[in-house]
Formats: C-alpha cells, structure tokens, sequence
C-alpha cells in the first residue's frame, strides 16, 4: 500500500527570457507547498530550467528559492526525480549531492505502489531528425562539455537564452503547441509502438507542452503533463489511480 502520492510536472522553464521568473518561481513553490503534505514521490519530467550548466565549482545564479524547497522536501523524506529534458541537459553532480535528487538523464520504466510507468521528456523517444540527434550526441558529448565549460559563464549564458528564443520561435511557428491528433502526435505513435512490446500501464512525458490524457488500449494510457507557462497541470498518483489536475491559486503572485 502506497504512504503517500507520486506527483509528476514538466516544462517549468525557470529562468526563460520570455517569462516573470520570480513570479513564475513563487507559483510553483506554493505548489510544492500544497503537495508536501501527502507526497511521498515527486517526479520532475525535464525541462524544469531553461538552461542549466553545471561547472566544477559553480552553478547558475537564480532559482535560489525552488532549490531550496526542493531540498526542503527531499530533507523530509520524499523521493524526488529529476529527468533532464532539452534545455536543462547539463545537470552532472551539485543536485543529486546538494538536494539528494536522483537524476535520469535518458527515458526509463518504473515501477511506483506496484504499477508500471514509462517515464520520458519526450525529446529522446520515437523518429528523430539525423540533426537533432546529432546535436544530442554533441551535447552529451564528454569533450564537447568539457570544451564548453571554458567558454565564461557570461557568454554561454547569452548563447543558451538566444537558442531557446530561437528555438522556440521556430517551433512555435512550424508546429505550435497544440495536439495534432491521435495518428499525427509523435509522442503518442512512440507509445503506441512501445506498448506493443512493453506492455506498460502508464506512460508519461513532458516537451510538447500540451495538455493529453488518451487511453491507448483497456490497459494502457498516454499523458502529457502541458507546461508551467500556460496550463499549470500536473499528474498525481495515489497508488490505484491517476488523474491530471491544474493548480490554482488565489494569492498573489
């Protein structure tokens, strides 16, 4: 029997240019304030920072308050999961040594209370262009990291932020955020070939910030968590069931 809920969110994007991060960072530590009560898991589905880079010796400024609660919560004694996604790939050592976050930097199964999960961000699954596999590669890329690394922390910093604008103008543009339909959606084709040979219950990811929740056979379900940008949605699981939810607050921000 479950002691406790597992929580899942995705697609923070702390530090992003295009939003308030100080109003952004207090939303989501009411949340973690509202779930501490009864978590005993919390599963964070990638791309929770913009951009994250780690040095030997120094770690980004901001998110002072988020970590901090994050290690408030991992000090009481819930588990806490990290996989990164495509914008905070560069998380080595300091949050699992700092905070006692168990990091996943590639898509995996578990099992939570006796049921079985696949856990993704979504940009590592299913067909990939040769480019963007390849920048993978390069970015998971011990040398290329340790190359990076002596580039000042000033510069990579404008770097990551004009990639991300760039990026997500460019997929706003091509795509957008929005579901293209059962049999157009990439992360739910992956799922639907996954299940085939991996029978799973549940298979959760992040990325596309949208907001889905399908059921692939009688046994099988598909969700996307959305984002914390517009939908503020989260996953929780209590052991025999799982239900999305949107977190709403009438503080000020």
């Amino acid at each position: 029997m479950s002691q406790g809920k597992t929580y899942f969110i995705s697609d923070l994007h702390l530090g992003a240019n295009y939003m308030n991060t100080r109003q952004s960072e207090l939303h989501i530590i009411r949340w973690l304030d509202f779930i501490k009560k009864d978590a005993s898991r919390l599963i964070l589905l990638g791309d929770i920072l913009d951009y994250w880079f780690e040095y030997r010796h120094v770690v980004p400024r901001g998110y002072v308050r988020f970590l901090g609660k994050l290690a408030e919560l991992s000090d009481s004694g819930i588990e806490i999961h990290w996989f990164t996604g495509n914008h905070d790939i560069w998380i080595f050592d300091y949050l699992p040594s700092e905070l006692g976050i168990i990091i996943h930097h590639t898509h995996c199964t578990m099992d939570i209370d006796g049921h079985s999960f696949f856990l993704a961000h979504g940009h590592d699954v299913g067909q990939r262009k040769r480019s963007f596999r390849f920048l993978q590669w390069l970015f998971h890329n011990k040398i290329a990291q340790w190359c990076y690394s002596w580039i000042h922390p000033d510069l990579t910093m404008i770097l990551a932020h004009k990639w991300s604008e760039a990026s997500r103008y460019k997929n706003k543009k091509k795509e957008g955020k929005y579901y293209r339909g059962e049999n157009q959606e990439p992360l739910i084709l992956f799922a639907k070939e996954y299940i085939k040979q991996h029978p799973v219950e549940y298979l959760i990811f992040g990325h596309r910030h949208i907001l889905l929740d399908i059921m692939l056979t009688r046994s099988s379900r598909a969700i996307i968590l959305g984002d914390w940008i517009t939908h503020f949605s989260y996953a929780v699981f209590d052991g025999n069931s799982l239900y999305v939810d949107l977190f709403q607050t009438d503080e000020k921000e």
